[in-house]
């Protein structure tokens, strides 16, 4: 089996989703040896964000410059990643309500029609179905079930509304609230998501 890591905050050793996605990999890896990691750190080295250039470059008739080349082949490599790991997590950042811009530049090298999903006569269908995604979420304020800021979360929401597009249905969230509000807060919004990891299945 293959697991794909992927970590999106740019708060680096201070960061809870990357505390978060590294406990979740070290579960499933404790009791699958055999379990295949390739990691893929989004902020140490970011991924361009999608141009109109690469978009026409996916044409094979298409001339491409040095750089072009470059970007194509490292969506290429993306793709690959993504296509064959049976199982994805995320340490996903929260800022401004959403997703970390280098965690969307990432989603949009990998929701390509024709790869991972396709027009049909009776609407979209995903293509990328096969796998199980895991979504470690640090966020700052209280976004969960019942708050009456629950309609400003557009990361978690977004997320599922991607993958499910892409036809994958085993979706796992793993979410530390409140982790801005204070030291205790943090902790304890932690040492909780770290409980929920803990009794995750195993791979």
């Amino acid at each position: 089996m293959k697991l794909l890591h992927l970590d999106s905050s740019i708060l680096g050793e201070n960061s809870v989703s990357r505390s978060l996605s590294k406990a979740t990999v070290e579960r499933l890896t404790s009791e699958n040896s055999g379990l295949e990691v390739t990691y893929r750190d989004l902020v140490a080295e970011p991924i361009a964000h999608l141009t109109g250039g690469y978009l026409a470059g996916q044409n094979a008739a298409t001339q491409h410059d040095e750089a072009l080349q470059h970007d194509l082949a490292v969506g290429e490599t993306v793709m690959e990643e993504f296509l064959a790991a049976d199982i994805v997590v995320i340490g996903v950042g929260f800022y401004n309500f959403s997703i970390p811009s280098q965690l969307k530049a990432w989603v949009d090298r990998i929701a390509v029609a024709g790869k991972t999903f396709r027009y049909t006569e009776s609407g979209p269908e995903g293509l990328a179905g096969d796998k199980r995604v895991i979504l470690a979420i640090a966020r700052g304020g209280f976004y969960g079930e019942g708050s009456p800021i629950a309609s400003f979360e557009h990361a978690e929401t977004y997320l599922r509304t991607v993958f499910g597009f892409l036809g994958v249905t085993d979706i796992e969230v793993v979410a530390a609230e409140g982790v801005a509000v204070g030291p205790e807060q943090r902790e304890k919004a932690t040492n909780d998501a770290l409980g929920t990891i803990a009794s995750l299945k195993a791979a």
